[in-house]
């Protein structure tokens, strides 16, 4: 069985290493031969499961019977661990060749190059549409006679809300269904959903038909991170990584300054217009590219070699998996009960909450103070948020001395590798420099007698602070729950967006009734009151991430899932050199299923949606 190997994660868009399947040796039947592989049935459930005599062919699996499972377990016996499936023969496996130009991993750079483009180019788009409309909020109550300021403004309070729902139901199913037939079927509802929104009469249209276009559009920031794991190797991935966040950091930078131009020389409709030609444009780019989640492509070609053969014996490890229905039931309950019961996450969920909430009141204020304060343009006034945008950038370039700077900490004897709360050493100093940027920015900003730049600069250490925590904050939780990140980051999208919703609601009261110098000193002195939280991370996070009950039970499951590869691995080593008479040879990798238990088979549903986690935790930017 040279060649074959089992993977060390599941699934394969964490990381896809191509190898060849196993050939046929001259004395195995021929593969048309109905005997020459031993089949289980699928409803059979099994402990582990060998090859006893490698050698031979068919080669014959040893089964013990499991005991009675739990209904879980039961209900999805069929579902495997890692590199096998419920086929014994290898012979039929289908896999990547080495080199296989099929493997997405093995695709011309040239080509990576455009998918990267079309995804980052996708992300853009619908970032960018969350805040281009807060540009044209004045015009549009005059067009549409509307007099509340609050109003308006639930636009962009529902188009978050719609960005946080659509990423916990748009996720798992391009694990089920590929990565392709849901970005295209979203892109496409989503240029549809802002025709609508262009011809509307009437606010109740606009704030429905930009709820749902958010829903749509949120495949793009959902399944973005996962592609760019299926393509890049681990030794691009950061590189990679930074060049597509680029997008969307900078998106609701770019919003209102497209906006404003196209708001104040055409008109804000239009504003909306441009975003279904570029809408368009992206659906055209993600049709046109294939399909890069290697499960979805080896399942393919199993299914067309079984049909181009008439063999059913033709399989890839990916064939079985966990039901739909039961994906969805983790996917959408897990990341509410950790919300509420993990202490990591209620204080990161509600700090990064309020840092995102005062970032999306900064697209209401910024027009009140330039605007209505200053007299300046709509479109002048949109220029003001170049300042975040160039402290994004810096915290973006700045990636690689970030990097070094967080593996300088002391590895975890453990892990061996650096523990979660280094990443808390650059959330200190983003934590800093974000009230710094707000508090310059709120005595700065009014009267006009101060020059505008010194206030637009405040924009650069408050841009490079924001985008440090989320994305420093963000691999933290993804270090600390290993398994369940994909569950806590996505708890973390639904409070983030709800707060980043919410508060631009109260911008204009605020405003209005502090005034800017005021109102933007409570703003600042919210975020210093709640700058201890990174800094009590970094100092006793470990003892946090020890007392969490789901952190020691993830651990728990990584162990005895290591335990249970070790064990059969040895078995299958002692077993081969046994029987060629030779100790020192390389060990072979068997196939093998291994019965989970419910919190196992729990496990691995969320791994099957760790592809675009772990470019983020590999890639550490």
């Amino acid at each position: 069985m040279d060649g074959l190997a089992t993977n060390d994660n599941f699934p394969a868009a964490e990381r896809t290493y191509s190898h060849v399947s196993a050939r046929r040796r001259a004395n195995e039947p021929d593969p048309e031969s109905p005997s020459s592989s031993t089949t289980i049935s699928p409803s059979t459930s099994h402990h582990e499961i060998f090859v006893t005599d490698p050698v031979l062919a068919p080669l014959t699996p040893q089964t013990t019977k499991a005991t009675t499972r739990p209904t879980l377990s039961r209900e999805i016996s069929r579902f495997t661990t890692h590199g096998t499936t419920y086929t014994s023969d290898p012979s039929f496996e289908v896999d990547f060749e080495a080199g296989d130009p099929a493997d997405p991993r093995n695709w011309p750079a040239w080509y990576k190059g455009i998918v990267v483009f079309a995804i980052a180019f996708s992300t853009l788009v619908v970032v960018v549409y969350s805040t281009s409309y807060t540009a044209s909020l004045e015009p549009m109550k005059h067009d549409l006679g509307i007099t509340s300021t609050t109003i308006p403004t639930l636009g962009v309070t529902t188009y978050l809300l719609g960005l946080a729902i659509g990423s916990l139901i748009l996720a798992p199913i391009s694990e089920t269904y590929g990565r392709k037939p849901v970005y295209t079927i979203a892109l496409f509802c989503f240029s549809i959903l802002v025709i609508p929104c262009a011809l509307a009469r009437n606010m109740t249209t606009i704030i429905v038909v930009r709820l749902l276009g958010a829903i749509a559009g949120s495949a793009t920031i959902a399944n973005a991170p996962g592609t760019i794991g299926d393509i890049v190797s681990d030794d691009h991935r950061a590189l990679v990584f930074s060049i597509w966040s680029i997008g969307p950091m900078n998106g609701p930078v770019f919003g209102p300054i497209i906006g404003g131009f196209v708001t104040q020389y055409v008109d804000w409709r239009w504003a909306t217009w441009l975003i279904l030609i570029w809408g368009a444009v992206a659906f055209i780019l993600m049709a046109s590219i294939q399909e890069t989640y290697a499960p979805a492509l080896l399942q393919a070609k199993a299914k067309k070699l079984r049909k181009m053969h008439d063999n059913t014996r033709y399989w890839s490890r990916y064939d079985v998996r966990v039901g739909f229905l039961e994906l969805m039931r983790v996917n959408l309950s897990r990341p509410f009960i950790m919300a509420v019961k993990e202490p990591i996450c209620i204080f990161w969920n509600t700090y990064i909450g309020i840092i995102y909430g005062i970032l999306y009141l900064c697209f209401v204020a910024y027009p009140i103070v330039y605007t209505e304060g200053r007299g300046w343009s709509i479109s002048n006034s949109s220029l003001a948020f170049v300042g975040i945008g160039v402290g994004n950038m810096i915290t973006i370039c700045a990636a690689s001395p970030i990097k070094r700077m967080i593996d300088a900490h002391k590895p975890d004897p453990r892990t061996g590798e650096v523990p979660p709360e280094s990443m808390m050493s650059v959330v200190c100093i983003a934590a800093i420099l974000i009230p710094i940027g707000e508090l310059w920015f709120a005595w700065t900003c009014l009267p006009v007698s101060i020059h505008p730049a010194i206030s637009i600069a405040a924009g650069i250490p408050f841009g490079a602070g924001n985008g440090g925590v989320f994305i420093y904050a963000s691999n933290y939780l993804v270090h600390s729950y290993g398994i369940y990140a994909a569950s806590a980051m996505a708890g973390n999208a639904v409070v983030r967006s709800l707060l980043g919703g919410a508060l631009p609601l109260a911008g204009h009261a605020l405003y209005n009734k502090l005034g800017a110098n005021w109102a933007g000193t409570m703003l600042g002195l919210l975020e210093v009151a709640i700058v201890p939280i990174p800094f009590i991370f970094y100092r006793y996070g470990h003892k946090l991430r020890e007392k969490s009950g789901l952190i020691r039970e993830m651990r728990e499951i990584e162990e005895r899932q290591e335990a249970k590869r070790r064990k059969a691995q040895s078995r299958a080593d002692k077993h081969v050199a046994k029987e060629k008479g030779t100790v020192g040879e390389k060990p072979v990798a068997v196939p093998r299923i291994t019965v989970l238990d419910e919190k196992e088979v729990e496990a691995e549903i969320e791994l099957s949606r760790q592809g675009g986690l772990s470019a983020i935790k590999k890639a550490e930017v």
